[in-house]
């Protein structure tokens, strides 16, 4: 009687109490809400068993019939997070024993009668009814609109909706998973934070579809600028280029999102590549037709010295303090650093060097031997193990990346390419654009000068590097979770990647409106930092497939899972 009941006619309708309502036809049933002495349904939990013959995965949404205020119908909106298949044996042994003590070549002599028990967690209900779901209630798949509901996307207004990707249920069904704009660029909340696998989570693609996504739907464009930095080979070093055809399935996608297959707008993006130590090519991948050679000369250097040293170890603040005293010296202009105008004369001249007597001296309260340490590393850096960004005088196809950063607009993109660099190279870059766009927005234009656009959208990848867990803090820590914390007040947007959650300083991930989980490993998702997550989607987390993505917004109650299409721009090439 079970079976037949579900595999009726889906002319199956609600009434006032949730169970049927004459003249409405329903979506074909999939089970019935179960709750039982140990396991009852809840505000926020319910149970449902389904018909032999149907299909339901983690991540689908399904909706089931409630009782609502004056006694008419709601619908309550769930999340399935797991599933289950009980029978009637007690216990394992049962099962092996009616199989003739483990014969595999016999049918079990006592057929048992089990079924599949999904378990939910609720989302939603459309008349603000979170009653415990009732027992033996219908339950269906969500269609697009129950899912937009169930999800608080029908509250968004339509300006504010930004294509976040695709949510794809078992039953074919499909609906597009917007994030309010409000919560992304501001003044809500801000900031996007995406983590999983190398190579599996997709990260950087997800990151710049996210990024056309909200361009293409901006009111105008014009007012938001982007920078991204390049951290890998080729990745985004041909942006404007159109690439090969994409797929029929992968239009598709982009055709249901609503939005355009394109590459970013020729013309508009601009690229800076890494100076080479022979300042004849640029050092990097495959470098596009048209780019912008930057180099940092000490005179370039002299106000962010500190970041240069972010990862050398100070435990007793002496280095901090040497380094402070000489960027004082040398933007002030000081007496005992007049001569100091290029890295060699500040590492063999004075005050930090007497080339008469060849050794390391004082510079004021400071040992000879912590200037001396001080200049040790500075030689490394800038010297000895530099990539060949560190000149002693820029030629004039150099350029200094802040004052060319300084000059950003509106609708235009900016890729800064630090694939090659050092570690303490690359810091320095990111440390240098981060403390340029936000002197940018934090002071007003002086007359004469362009209009600092509304928004500033800044990617990078592998953030653990600029801004690792923990308490202790660096110069270029500081500024990432400076922007993180206040950017959404200044409209500078962090739309940040990394391997693993767990290993980036938590105010920053924190600070993120909206969290992107690809394929994680079960280590990492038992980590603090995932609470977020209910204990059965913490498990399905580590099986997704290549470009499937859970999103975590703040207007959704529980994440969603999502695919997003292939980018239409040329990628990178061997």
């Amino acid at each position: 009687m079970v079976n037949e009941s579900i595999q009726a006619p889906t002319q199956v309708t609600l009434e006032k109490n949730g169970a049927q309502t004459p003249g409405k036809a329903a979506e074909a049933p999939v089970g019935r809400s179960s709750a039982t002495e140990r396991d009852p349904s809840t505000s926020d939990k319910f149970n449902f068993w389904l018909s032999p013959e149907v299909i339901v995965n983690p991540f689908d949404i399904v909706q089931v019939g409630q009782v609502a205020p004056d006694n008419k119908a709601s619908k309550t909106y769930g999340l399935v997070t797991t599933l289950e298949h009980r029978t009637d044996a007690p216990n394992h042994l049962a099962n092996f024993i009616s199989s003739n003590f483990g014969s595999l070549a016999e049918e079990p002599n006592t057929p048992r009668q089990g079924t599949t028990i999904a378990k939910v967690n609720v989302l939603s209900n459309n008349a603000n009814v979170y009653m415990p779901v009732p027992n033996e209630r219908v339950v269906t798949f969500a269609d697009a609109n129950g899912i937009e509901e169930a999800l608080g996307i029908d509250q968004m207004e339509l300006k504010n909706r930004v294509p976040a990707g695709l949510i794809s249920m078992s039953n074919g069904a499909s609906a597009v998973a917007y994030i309010d704009r409000r919560y992304v660029l501001g003044p809500e909340s801000a900031h996007i934070n995406i983590s999983g696998i190398s190579g599996l989570a997709t990260k950087t693609s997800y990151a710049m579809f996210i990024i056309q996504s909200i361009l293409q739907k901006a009111d105008d464009p014009t007012k938001i600028a982007v920078i991204i930095m390049n951290v890998k080979q080729a990745d985004l070093l041909h942006i404007d280029e159109r690439g090969p055809d994409l797929p029929p399935e992968e239009k598709e996608k982009w055709e249901k999102l609503g939005l355009e297959p394109k590459p970013f707008e020729p013309g508009k993006v601009h690229y800076f590549l890494p100076r080479s130590k022979d300042g004849i090519q640029p050092n990097s991948f495959f470098p596009p037709s048209i780019y912008t050679t930057y180099a940092y000369d000490l005179e370039a250097t002299a106000d962010k010295l500190d970041l240069l040293f972010s990862d050398v170890s100070d435990p007793s603040g002496t280095m901090e303090s040497i380094i402070g005293d000489i960027m004082i010296g040398l933007q002030g202009g000081q007496a005992d650093f007049k001569a100091v105008r290029s890295w060699m004369t500040l590492l063999y001249g004075p005050p930090l060097f007497d080339p008469t007597a060849k050794k390391t001296v004082r510079l004021g309260d400071h040992l000879g031997s912590s200037v001396g340490k001080f200049r040790r590393h500075l030689r490394r850096l800038v010297h000895t193990r530099q990539t060949g960004i560190f000149v002693e005088s820029r030629a004039i196809n150099e350029k200094v990346l802040s004052a060319e950063i300084g000059k950003i607009k509106g609708g235009h993109v900016y890729v800064v390419d630090i694939a090659k660099l050092a570690d303490a190279e690359q810091t320095l870059v990111f440390g240098d654009l981060l403390k340029t766009v936000y002197a940018l927005k934090a002071e007003a234009p002086e007359e004469g000068e362009e209009e600092v656009p509304d928004k500033i959208i800044f990617f990078v990848d592998e953030l653990n590097k600029y801004a690792p867990s923990g308490a202790k803090t660096s110069p270029i820590s500081e500024q990432v979770l400076d922007i993180a914390e206040r950017g959404r007040s200044l409209g500078v947007i962090l739309v940040s990647a990394q391997q693993f959650m767990s290993a980036v300083h938590s105010r920053v991930t924190g600070n993120a409106a909206t969290k992107v989980l690809g394929r994680s490993g079960s280590a990492e998702v038992l980590q603090p930092d995932y609470k977020f997550l209910d204990d059965d989607l913490k498990l399905n987390v580590t099986r997704l497939n290549k470009g499937e993505l859970l999103l975590s917004h703040a207007i959704y109650r529980q994440p969603v899972k999502v695919v997003f299409p292939k980018p239409a721009y040329r990628q990178q090439q061997a």
